[in-house]
């Protein structure tokens, strides 16, 4: 079972006079819900309605992780069915003993980090719009929606820590799940996730006290 550290409680964000701002990062698509393990070794076994049933359950996940990783739609929906393809080509190294939820992501993960990169190469800076702008219309802290102000502020993070954080606190891995997905000690990934919580509760505080 996971230790528990600080910040890995479910991450909720900042909180203010009782309230807690809203986010839709999971996007309404249930992050545990895990496939039958059968599918896989079906799939593996060369059964093709098996493998397009493994796509159909976990390609909203992928995307979402995908989209939070690199930041835009395109990039993120190549991510993913270039996942897919590999995955189909590679299901004969896939261990029957496995869980594939933790290969598939892997895979994934590195798909993400190989556009991140191809997109460094491509521009030397990525710049990110301002805050729209609200006029002088009164905002209810309880009503703010943040998902735009996360999504920004996991933009400016180092990518090792968006990575551990969204698998940890969107898809609501296991730690050794994340280590299984990203090569890295746990003690290390815990590390990651605190301190993507830190920056991310540290700067929505700044943002919502501004807002006063």
């Amino acid at each position: 079972m996971d230790g528990a550290v600080p910040g890995d409680a479910a991450w909720r964000g900042p909180s203010t006079a009782g309230h807690t701002p809203r986010t839709v990062l999971n996007d309404h698509t249930p992050a545990s819900s895990s496939i039958d393990p059968a599918l896989p070794l079906r799939a593996k076994a060369g059964d093709r309605q098996a493998f397009a049933q493994m796509v159909d359950l976990l390609y909203p996940r992928s995307l979402r992780f995908a989209l939070h990783m690199v930041g835009n739609r395109e990039d993120a929906e190549e991510a993913v069915q270039d996942t897919f393809v590999r995955v189909y080509h590679n299901l004969s190294r896939f261990r029957d003993d496995a869980r594939f939820e933790p290969w598939l992501f892997r895979i994934l993960a590195n798909r993400c980090r190989s556009l991140m990169e191809k997109r460094r190469r491509h521009a030397a800076v990525v710049q990110y719009g301002d805050v729209p702008e609200r006029g002088n219309a009164p905002i209810e802290v309880a009503e703010r929606d943040w998902t735009e102000e996360i999504h920004r502020i996991l933009a400016t993070l180092p990518a090792e820590q968006r990575e551990a954080f969204l698998l940890r606190h969107v898809e609501d891995m296991a730690y050794e799940d994340i280590a299984a997905v990203t090569g890295v000690g746990l003690s290390a990934l815990r590390m990651r996730v605190k301190r993507a919580c830190d920056v991310l509760r540290a700067r929505l505080t700044e943002v919502m006290q501004h807002e006063r």
